[in-house]
């Protein structure tokens, strides 16, 4: 990687842009075995801070590279840890200098690909598109978009609900560019994603990264007899991760009662909705809509 890296720093250096056989030479050099170290990694961060205008397959493949670091490089794969969520935050602020495209996206990449994922990292990436939308005034598509997988990323506790610090967030965004010509989808989004913190329902709650890999270690241990691992997996603690999955979930009754119960509007969250929508003694179309949504769902 050495010369390449070298080859390319300087060149970046001159002025020039990584084009797509430059890409090409790098996918060469840095991934044969299909891994990234971890000083390809720091190297890779170093040449895109080098490149913030190249051509897109420059962006396609540090996305692709730093995901796979980031979210494979250590068992169990699909599991990131606080240690790599920071180490990639420090990383993308190193230099102080705003949050580019492609370094968010990066982020809501791995959060997409990732089986669970620290909060804080969700957090941070959510935090530094409310501090663009700011300075800019207005939502545009791409803050939608983003926003729109962000919210929804699989990776993490409470995947696929918008939780109530998100809600307050997309909140203060409507607020702050009420007026502005914001993008397309960004009502729609306000409203399905703040409708979905007030009734929407998920059973889904991924392993923890140690649990995964007590259970990883359990299923692949082939040692002994295939008594021998029914005797283990009764005794063994992983055994209860083991259950936890087969059982799938609730019963019928019981997952009905439970979307059921969160259909509906509790005094907490109706005091919280009301606060909102009366803190300026006005509503506005979004808060509008999102009645109308909140109360075309609680009829189904």
């Amino acid at each position: 990687m050495s010369f390449s890296y070298s080859d390319f720093a300087a060149a970046l250096k001159a002025g020039a842009r990584i084009g797509a056989e430059d890409v090409l030479a790098l996918r060469r050099q840095v991934w044969p075995d299909g891994a990234i170290s971890a000083d390809e990694a720091d190297a890779l961060f170093e040449l895109n801070r080098l490149a913030p205008e190249s051509d897109p397959e420059w962006a396609d493949f540090f996305i692709e590279a730093m995901t796979e670091h980031v979210v494979n490089a250590r068992e169990p794969r699909g599991y990131v840890d606080e240690a790599n969520a920071g180490w990639l935050i420090s990383q993308v602020d190193r230099d102080g200098a705003p949050v580019t495209a492609t370094e968010l996206a990066l982020v809501v990449k791995l959060l997409e690909s990732a089986l669970n994922a620290p909060a804080s990292l969700k957090a941070w990436a959510l935090r530094q598109i409310e501090a663009g939308v700011l300075a800019d005034g207005r939502i545009g598509e791409d803050e939608v978009q983003l926003l729109r997988r962000l919210l929804f990323a699989a990776g993490g506790e409470g995947a696929l609900v918008v939780a109530r610090d998100e809600a307050e967030l997309l909140w203060r965004l409507k607020d702050a560019c009420l007026h502005a010509d914001n993008g397309e989808g960004w009502q729609r989004l306000f409203v399905q994603a703040v409708g979905n913190h007030l009734m929407a329902y998920s059973s889904y709650s991924p392993l923890e990264r140690g649990e995964a890999a007590r259970l990883e270690a359990f299923v692949g241990d082939h040692t002994g007899s295939v008594l021998g691992f029914f005797a283990r997996m009764r005794d063994a603690s992983p055994a209860g991760e083991v259950r936890k999955l087969l059982r799938g979930a609730q019963s019928a009754p019981d997952h009905d009662a439970a979307v059921a119960a969160a259909n509906a509007i509790t005094p907490s969250e109706e005091s919280w909705l009301q606060g909102h929508i009366d803190a300026d003694g006005a509503r506005d179309p979004y808060e509008e809509a999102l009645l109308a949504f909140v109360a075309e769902e609680s009829s189904r």
